[in-house]
């Protein structure tokens, strides 16, 4: 009587089972390595640009700073990155990649090319990539919602 309430007709559900599950098949790569996923988003981050403030690492997640600060410190601790006062703000923490996380990259690079063969045994990897732009423009139009 009400199909609009069944779960399987729930696009966020299907988008949250279709998340869990691919960052699920990271574990195996990311286990060799010793980190979780959300340190591998902040490794990609840095990877990309290294020595960036917590703000501007936060925004490139879509995370809020009360989010990726703890996740930070267990960084830190683990001897992937560095955190230090802003030389012109103090009050700003800039996050550096440690010569450890630097290695790293190289034991990661294969990652996205060895997860993309295994999702392609379920579906052509052409129709994965056609929905990057359907989801880019759903994140931006709900991140712009007032």
């Amino acid at each position: 009587m009400y199909d609009q309430l069944k779960l399987d007709n729930q696009l966020c559900f299907l988008l949250y089972t279709a998340s869990r599950l691919v960052a699920g098949a990271y574990n195996p790569y990311f286990e060799q390595l010793g980190i979780t996923y959300p340190q591998y988003l902040v490794l990609l981050v840095l990877w990309e640009k290294d020595h960036q403030p917590v703000n501007d690492i936060a925004k490139r997640l879509q995370l809020e700073t009360n989010t990726v600060t703890p996740l930070l410190q267990r960084m830190e601790k683990a001897g992937l990155i560095d955190r230090k006062r802003g030389e012109k703000d103090t009050r700003q923490r800039i996050v550096s990649l440690t010569d450890r996380a630097v290695r790293m990259r190289e034991q990661a690079k294969d990652i996205p090319a060895n997860l993309s063969k295994e999702i392609a045994r379920f579906v052509p990897i052409d129709d994965l990539t056609a929905i990057i732009p359907v989801l880019d423009k759903l994140i931006q139009g709900l991140r712009a919602k007032p």
